[in-house]
């Protein structure tokens, strides 16, 4: 029987690119136990993203998305009443965590106070992702921060872009 070879037999396997978007949502109903459960969720959609897909992801991108959904639904069990949605994506090279709540209140970043004791979350969030956002919603707000799936020459050791000299 004759096979049709039209690939190379010395060709590196290469990241599949899927059919569809790689995304999850889910619906955290904003109790104590949401925000591991969210952790754990980022985790394994990112470890799925890479099994699956073959798409690098480091594990320092792994450690950064997990901290972002921490700190992003931590705020929205504390200042929002009801559930929490989370949808994750791959876009490009990155990684979005989009946290909605049903609080209308876009939360503000504090000025640097190295005396103040937590709150920190918002700048934590914004100094270790690429981009983020914080928009209104007919009900509620939410919020997307972008996190690179790899470790790149032009990062900083906390990610949040370009090394400045």
């Amino acid at each position: 029987m004759d096979q049709d070879s039209s690939e190379d037999d010395d060709t590196a396997p290469q990241a599949r690119a899927p059919a569809r978007p790689i995304r999850s949502t889910v619906a955290l109903d904003g109790d104590g136990s949401c925000i591991a459960e969210a952790r754990q969720l980022a985790a394994m959609f990112l470890v799925r993203a890479r099994t699956e897909y073959g798409l690098p992801v480091s594990a320092r991108a792994l450690d950064l998305t997990q901290l972002v959904v921490s700190e992003l639904v931590t705020n929205a069990r504390k200042y929002a009443p009801g559930p929490v949605l989370m949808d994750l994506r791959i876009v490009d090279a990155l990684v979005e965590v989009e946290v909605w709540d049903s609080d209308p209140v876009l939360p503000v970043a504090r000025a640097a106070d190295a005396q103040r004791v937590g709150q920190h979350g918002l700048e934590i969030v914004r100094a270790v992702s690429r981009g983020f956002e914080a928009q209104r919603e007919p009900v509620g707000k939410r919020i997307t921060a972008r996190i690179a799936l790899t470790d790149g020459p032009d990062t900083d050791v906390t990610g949040g872009g370009p090394l400045r000299t």
